[in-house]
């Protein structure tokens, strides 16, 4: 594995060094994605079954058993679901295996020259592309369910040029520290089981009261949620939300860039 790693950083690869990153990031997400599918059977399938099962419980829980499902988020709730749940395991598996992201690989890490952030955004490209992948499957829910497809669906690919941007920063910051601070990766566990009921997921960003929704407009993921949403659902779009996400979102890759130059000779010793 380390052979293919360390040609596409060779004389011979593309002479300028983002032709090199690029080659190198691309080669990286492609091994990620062939080791994940070629062992596994049903392959595709395993990248959207989680969701469906996911979709599935919320929503005979909270139209079943609570009958509920009229008065959170929008009609057709299992379209309005998918709509969030979808992004969330592009979020939630990124953010996981970023705390792995250099102790798993580590004498690759040590043995290359490429610049090490790209151990970061190969997760965050692999698991965008199985998120891609993924839509053809809230499109067929909305199709069968009649979701009418709004104007704002043009801003689909802001929503996950935003999400890239949000995970990209915050990957750069944990998965430095996570080797030096190991109990992290189980904490950023908990974080994340926290932060899924405390995102718009299960719920729209309109269900919560007014007199916290400023505040709620300061977790990203809200405004990330109201674009992808407004594809279907034009009245879940939050313009406050949105720009609070964009802000949010440059700031935590400007620190996590900050943080990750800094401490990556740190972590080279480390490993």
């Amino acid at each position: 594995m380390l052979e293919p790693v360390t040609s596409a950083v060779n004389p011979r690869a593309p002479r300028t060094k983002a032709s090199r990153y690029r080659s190198a990031l691309w080669l990286l997400t492609k091994r990620d994605l062939r080791v994940r599918y070629s062992t596994s059977a049903l392959g595709y399938v395993w990248s959207i079954l989680d969701p469906l099962v996911m979709a599935g419980i919320y929503w005979f829980v909270f139209t079943v058993v609570f009958d509920r499902g009229d008065r959170i988020g929008e009609q057709p709730y299992i379209v309005f679901l998918l709509a969030g749940l979808l992004p969330w395991m592009w979020f939630t598996g990124t953010i996981s295996d970023c705390t792995r992201a250099f102790l798993k690989d580590a004498k690759l890490v040590r043995s290359t020259s490429i610049p090490r952030s790209i151990w970061v955004n190969r997760l965050v490209l692999s698991k965008g592309i199985e998120f891609v992948a993924s839509l053809p499957v809230l499109a067929a829910f909305a199709l069968v369910y009649n979701a009418p497809i709004t104007w704002f669906a043009l801003l689909f690919p802001l929503g996950i040029l935003l999400q890239a941007v949000l995970i990209m920063g915050i990957g750069l910051i944990i998965a430095p520290a996570v080797v030096f601070f190991r109990d992290l990766e189980r904490a950023t566990k908990l974080i994340l089981r926290f932060l899924f009921y405390a995102s718009p997921i299960v719920y729209g960003f309109s269900d919560l009261p007014e007199s916290i929704q400023p505040f709620a407009a300061f977790n990203p993921l809200a405004g990330i949620m109201s674009i992808y949403r407004s594809a279907f659902f034009a009245d879940q779009l939050n313009v406050f939300a949105v720009a609070m996400s964009v802000l949010v979102s440059v700031v935590l890759l400007a620190i996590g860039v900050l943080v990750f130059s800094r401490s990556e000779r740190s972590v080279l010793k480390e490993l």
